[in-house]
């Protein structure tokens, strides 16, 4: 059974057909007349509405499940939720706090299993995030990433699919908020050409994508101040992007804290693409779960 928890659960070459497949004219019915069950522990507005469009777009039936309803680990182990799921659904998606219970839920091995989000990584924001920079412009070989901000786990995920695509990336995080070692040599395992700086004007230095996410992520906020404070001097601003490539490509995975990590004037200037990688969510998880249940056929 192949499921995807990150990005790199993946090869390279199946990564690509992934991106073929996310094409709007490359959605095979794989879904029709079966349901998708998806688990929510933490909210969004992306996730959901991107995930119930494309189980709908291959001809499936989604079903939103709030967390506290099946009460992972409170009302039934993580391997009964995932069990009595399968018995209705052809695939469950879950966005979850700890990266262990999708793990968890994969172990299960019955239908295949889709990480939305957990602390570790986001690996369809990922394939979107590529899948954007490919439509702006035309390739992802030799493209040069910098991701401005706390190297969490958008910017792990991130990281992991740029070594495949062939690119570079550049990470500026204020000391205590970089990637750790094991972090590092994961990445290294895809032959991404990585440099880890605390000064954001070197890591946008020429890049042709700069990437920006909140300092706070939710479970976070009780650490807001202490963040505001150590990622002071971070914030994109038109300024910091006038360091980067001319025709560079502004992304952010949404929501967008606006005066802190990115101004207005760079979220809503004409280097921005959010709202193409927002719907890019969409056409991205159609052709993972197109690729995954072909797979798993």
């Amino acid at each position: 059974m192949r499921h995807l928890l990150e990005i790199d659960d993946l090869s390279a070459e199946e990564m690509a057909a992934v991106l073929k497949l996310s094409a709007p004219s490359a959605a095979p019915r794989v879904l029709e007349g079966l349901g998708m069950g998806l688990v929510f522990e933490k909210p969004s507005a992306r996730t959901r509405n991107s995930m119930e469009m494309a189980v709908v777009q291959l001809g499936g039936h989604p079903m939103y499940i709030q967390g506290s309803e099946v009460g992972m680990d409170t009302r039934e182990s993580v391997e009964d939720v995932t069990r009595t799921l399968a018995c209705y659904h052809a695939a469950i998606g879950a966005r979850v706090f700890a990266h262990s219970t999708v793990e968890r839920m994969a172990a299960v091995d019955i239908v295949p299993v889709v990480n939305m989000l957990s602390d570790q990584a986001h690996p369809l924001q990922a394939l979107a995030d590529l899948l954007t920079i490919e439509t702006v412009f035309g390739s992802l070989a030799g493209r040069t990433i910098a991701y401005v901000g706390d190297a969490n786990n958008v910017t792990r995920s991130l990281a992991l699919a740029a070594g495949m695509a062939g690119m570079t990336m550049r990470v500026g995080a204020p000391p205590g908020y970089q990637f750790d070692q094991v972090d590092l040599d994961r990445i290294a395992a895809t032959g991404l050409d990585l440099v880890v700086t605390d000064r954001p004007e070197a890591a946008v230095e020429g890049a042709d994508v700069i990437y920006a996410d909140v300092w706070t992520s939710m479970g976070q906020e009780a650490e807001t101040e202490q963040r505001l404070r150590d990622f002071e001097g971070f914030a994109v601003t038109a300024d910091l992007l006038s360091h980067a490539a001319p025709d560079v490509a502004f992304l952010h995975c949404l929501p967008a804290h606006r005066g802190e990590e990115v101004t207005d004037e760079v979220v809503d200037g004409a280097a921005s693409h959010v709202w193409l990688q927002a719907e890019n969510r969409m056409h991205a998880a159609r052709g993972l779960l197109a690729w995954l249940m072909q797979e798993n056929s």
